[in-house]
Formats: structure tokens, C-alpha cells, sequence
């Protein structure tokens, strides 16, 4: 812990927790005072469950401690959030234990220069067509084949009879759309529950796709919305 000398001084500041194992880091976080600590005190003196705390968990098993490390101090919150984000962003979500992305990630987090300039040039996605957007979060990412993005758009979500209207399937992320499919035919998921579905199909064709492509979804979804869902036209 921290002595109070130190926590007067140190100021907010963004840290990461590293497994000793293996080198790997697998949690960034901000905070003050004695924040860094906190996560191994709740590890050892609750059953509460997660991925972070099962990993300090099992490094104690082991034998061994995990390493704390402060990336940078005597910052403002706000300065503490923007840090925590990048570092977030650039370690990549898919490979650490946080439960979500960094402040504001979705607008100003990591982007390839094509993203950049869709975000700030795209046009406001529109259509008569009945459509199904999708958002899909944390399954994006930037290295996956369309194969992948076409497995991570189609199942499994909580759907109501509404879909069967649907023409188009649109996968989204980050206030963009990145993919429009074709839908053939709906299937239930049943391993994940009753309401599930998941459908069949192909990407559209070059004209439709051209059309509703890389377009601003965002007077749909608004910050903080938990429904990955939005029907248009159904």
C-alpha cells in the first residue's frame, strides 16, 4: 500500500496489472489513492467472480504476486481517462480483463485513418428498406476475416417476431456501419436461450453495399444504450 505521503502527492494516475507467469498484461486501470491495491484485496477477501479476479486469484495459487505498475501520475481525472483509454485501445480489450473499454473510447479510441475519415465525413445512414442493425461491440475486430464478421453479426440475439420483416442484416460498431448482409432465413439459438435467433445469409450486393456502407448510425443509438438492437421499417 501507499503511504499517506504518497497518496497526497500522487495525484490520479493510470496503472496495469501484469502476470508474472507470463509477462502478459491483463488489466488497465485509473484511480487514486491506493486504487492499484484494491483489486488483489477484493480478489482474496471476496467470492465475487470475474475474469480479472479469477486471474489474481489463480497467480496467488501459484506462488506468485501480481505486478503493479503506475504508467503515468499527477494527473487530472479527466487527463486519467484519456490515458487509460489509449492504453486500452492499444493493448487491445480482446486481451485484457476489463469489463469494458476506456472513457469515451467509442468516439475518439483507435481507429484505422479510413475510420477516421468516415466518422468524420459519413453521411447519416437512411433507408426505406426494412433493416435490422446490429451492433456487436466487443466481437469487432479490426484483424478478423469477413467470414469472422459475418459469424459475430448473425447469432445470437434476442429478437422478437419484428426480424422476420427485416431484408437486411447491417452489422455496426463504433457509430459506423461496417457490413450489410442479405438475410435468407431465421434459426433459433436454443443452447442460449428460447428468444435467440441467429439467421442465414450472404453479404448484399455491391450496389446495396455501396449504399449503406461505412455510414453514421448514431441518431439510433445513443451513448449508453445496452440494446444491441434497432429495427428500421419493420
Amino acid at each position: 500500500m501507499f503511504s499517506q505521503s504518497v497518496v497526497e502527492q500522487i495525484g490520479y494516475y493510470v496503472y496495469f496489472l501484469k502476470d508474472p507467469r507470463s509477462g502478459e498484461v491483463f488489466y488497465v486501470g485509473k484511480g487514486c489513492g491506493n486504487r492499484v491495491f484494491n483489486h488483489l484485496s477484493c480478489a482474496l477477501g471476496s467470492d465475487d467472480e470475474s475474469e480479472k479476479l479469477d486471474r489474481i486469484r489463480d497467480i496467488v495459487d501459484s506462488g506468485y504476486t501480481v505486478q503493479n505498475f503506475i504508467i503515468r501520475h499527477g494527473l487530472s481525472e479527466k487527463e486519467s481517462f484519456e490515458v487509460e483509454a489509449a492504453l486500452i485501445d492499444f493493448v487491445g480489450s480482446s486481451n485484457l480483463s476489463n469489463v469494458q473499454g476506456g472513457h469515451y473510447s467509442g468516439d475518439y479510441g483507435i481507429k484505422t485513418v479510413d475510420e477516421i475519415s468516415a466518422m468524420y465525413e459519413a453521411e447519416d445512414f437512411s433507408t426505406d428498406r426494412p433493416v435490422l442493425l446490429i451492433n456487436i461491440n466487443k466481437l469487432y475486430s479490426r484483424e478478423m476475416s469477413s467470414n469472422e464478421l459475418y459469424e459475430a453479426t448473425r447469432k445470437s440475439w434476442v429478437l422478437g417476431d419484428k426480424k422476420n420483416k427485416a431484408e437486411f442484416a447491417i452489422a455496426t460498431y463504433r457509430g459506423l456501419t461496417r457490413e450489410i448482409y442479405k438475410i435468407e432465413d431465421w434459426f433459433q439459438v436454443p443452447e442460449h436461450g428460447e428468444r435467440r435467433w441467429g439467421f442465414n445469409g450472404k453479404i448484399a450486393d455491391n450496389e446495396i453495399r455501396d449504399q449503406y456502407k461505412y455510414k453514421s448510425i448514431k441518431r439510433y443509438f445513443k451513448k449508453g444504450a445496452a440494446n444491441p438492437i434497432k429495427y428500421l421499417n419493420c
